[in-house]
């Protein structure tokens, strides 16, 4: 097992409130960012679970407000079918080893996603992203909110 905690179940996993915190690097400029604010993984009708990330997003000295939404919907054997607000396909994510590397095409770029399982509290995705638009790292770390 090593580094990692294998998860049974993806959406009992992840079900309740997270602080998350990002960094973003934009390897070919050289500019970074970074991501502040919290999750909540709530039940999502029809089954699954409804991610909602609100917090500040700080690019070049600039903060915003940020905020994005995902389904988690069941998959086979305790792994999950994550989707975009609209309903798009994102990825799959099997955390049952407790590490798992997802893929999604967008347009000509690649988003790479690792995504790790430390403890029952503590979890991390790190998508690297590259192709003739975008040269990214997003480094993402979350910690169980109570």
């Amino acid at each position: 097992m090593g580094d990692f905690w294998p998860v049974p179940e993806a959406l009992s996993y992840l079900e309740g409130r997270w602080r998350a915190e990002r960094t973003v690097r934009d390897l070919a400029s050289g500019d970074g960012g970074r991501f502040e604010g919290t999750v909540v993984f709530g039940p999502l009708v029809g089954g699954g679970l409804l991610y909602r990330e609100s917090g500040d997003f700080t690019w070049r000295g600039v903060t915003r407000p940020a905020e994005r939404t995902l389904r988690f919907l069941p998959g086979p054997d305790g792994t999950a079918d994550v989707r975009f607000a609209d309903g798009r396909p994102f990825h799959d994510l099997d955390l049952r080893t407790g590490r798992y590397v997802a893929d999604h095409p967008c347009s000509a770029d690649l988003y790479r996603g690792e995504f790790t399982v430390r403890d029952a509290g503590h979890w991390r995705v790190v998508w690297r992203v590259r192709g003739p638009a975008k040269d990214l790292e997003l480094t993402t770390g979350y910690a169980r909110i109570g």
